[in-house]
């Protein structure tokens, strides 16, 4: 029995290395920018933080119901932010509700940006602590959450909003909104 036993030890690297290899393998096929979030098909999370453009009013999740609507992070220190700034101000030139948060920014800063580069934001949260962005699980700017008109959170997008991009929130927001959201 003992030797029984000493020739199966000698496959078991062999196993090792195929089980291993499998998880590598099964782990590049999966889209590094699909990042599971918790908050899908839950309300946006409670908050009472002060408006960008006016600084002496403050917002809340209130704020953001009404309508079905994107919810941009974004922050002038990102790049991917700057990308994709053009094509959010030509969203909105179309109709497309976006609200931003503005995470972890400098106040005088974000104001600056938003004049040189134009305002597309219904309103502008400014989470300057990022607190609201703890709250979203957000792992960095950019991100763009759907909300339909009750505030609950409907899908999650890590990265830039470019055309093809739209695509699919366009189609996940039309799907929201036959869904009587």
């Amino acid at each position: 029995m003992r030797k029984g036993v000493r020739k199966g030890l000698v496959f078991l690297p062999l196993v090792i290395f195929f089980g291993l290899g499998f998880f590598l393998w099964k782990g590049l096929s999966l889209d590094p920018r699909e990042l599971p979030s918790a908050l899908i098909d839950r309300p946006m999370p409670a908050f009472e933080l002060p408006s960008l453009t006016d600084p002496a009013r403050s917002l809340t999740v209130a704020d953001l119901k009404g309508e079905i609507a994107l919810v941009n992070v974004w922050a002038t220190w990102c790049p991917t932010c700057k990308e994709e700034h053009a094509f959010l101000n030509e969203l909105a030139e179309q109709g497309v509700v976006i609200y931003g948060i503005n995470y972890k920014d400098e106040p005088v800063k974000a104001t600056s940006w938003l004049q040189r580069y134009l305002n597309p934001y219904k309103e502008v949260i400014l989470d300057k602590e990022g607190s609201l962005g703890l709250d979203l699980g957000v792992y960095g700017a950019p991100e763009t959450y759907i909300i339909d008109a009750q505030g609950t959170i409907r899908y999650r997008h890590v990265g830039a909003v470019d055309a093809n991009v739209w695509t699919d929130l366009r189609a996940i927001m039309e799907q929201v909104n036959g869904a009587g959201a």
